[in-house]
């Protein structure tokens, strides 16, 4: 059995990597191509044995494993679910994940869980809450947790701050570090109009530990403008690839994920997709 005794990866290497899924089990091991580590939902191994943790423990032995969570609600209005803390600390502590990620949303009212990952007011009340509760996963999971920027379909009018800074913040109030959800931004920037450059070139890239990368669907609200959502059930677009590239030679080369959650593919198509951020992170490294 893996433990933190035997554990060899301590971060992601700045190569691709892509969700894990079980049905990718056997191809990943036989043929990885380009992908050097995994990232799986803490929620799916929250159990206490059968199939999945033993195929996790096996692909641990030879893929560095990033954790990402759905589930706490870090902006939630109410406290943080400690029987749901536990499971985490428990899952963490005997995989030893090379990182933590979790998002900056929150999914819960009250005793209701929401299936979805639902956006917050950028305020001071709202800073506040968000920190104490990262301050609360980190020390009790004993890991650095990297915090994701939303995909947002509207703005809230009590907003005072820029979400950039808001996250900067963020990060050096807990010493948390951030994810770069760089497809988030693309969403976010089409949907409410802005530019998504300027968003990647105000973002503090030196506390990001991990890049995401997924496709969006497109449609248009009741004015026609465009609306895309966050689906993460098909490709990459071109663009969210061009901002990626001009991401990558900001910030330098950073670990990637290709994000690829509904209608998943067959491996071979999997596997394509995260080949096409290793040139790019290649001639960064160069």
């Amino acid at each position: 059995m893996l433990d933190a005794t035997t554990h060899r990866f301590d971060r992601l290497p700045d190569a691709p990597g892509v969700g894990y899924k079980p049905q990718h089990f056997s191809d990943i091991l036989d043929q990885p191509g380009p992908v050097a580590w995994l990232e799986i939902h803490a929620e799916n191994y929250m159990g206490d044995g059968g199939r999945p943790l033993a195929q996790l423990r096996h692909l641990a032995e030879r893929f560095a494993i990033s954790v990402h969570g759905v589930g706490l609600s870090i902006g939630g209005e109410g406290p943080l679910d400690n029987d749901h803390l536990a499971r985490l600390k428990h899952l963490l502590g005997w995989l030893q994940p090379a990182s933590f990620s979790e998002h900056l949303a929150w999914s819960t009212h009250g005793s209701h869980f929401l299936n979805d990952l639902l956006p917050l007011p950028y305020t001071n009340r709202t800073l506040a809450r968000v920190c104490a509760h990262i301050d609360q996963v980190q020390d009790t999971v004993g890991h650095r947790m990297l915090l994701e920027n939303p995909s947002t379909y509207l703005s809230f009018s009590e907003t005072d701050v820029a979400e950039v800074d808001f996250l900067a913040e963020i990060a050096r109030r807990t010493g948390c570090g951030l994810l770069l959800d760089v497809n988030n931004v693309f969403v976010s920037a089409t949907n409410q109009q802005t530019d998504a450059k300027s968003y990647i070139d105000a973002f503090p890239l030196a506390h990001v530990g991990e890049i995401h990368l997924g496709g969006h669907d497109e449609d248009a609200d009741e004015t026609g403008a465009p609306l895309l959502i966050d689906s993460h059930g098909r490709e990459v677009v071109d663009p969210v690839w061009a901002l990626y590239e001009h991401t990558i030679a900001r910030g330098g080369p950073k670990p990637t994920l290709i994000e690829w959650d509904n209608d998943v593919p067959d491996w071979p198509v999997l596997r394509a997709e995260a080949a096409r951020a290793a040139p790019i992170l290649q001639a960064a490294l160069a």
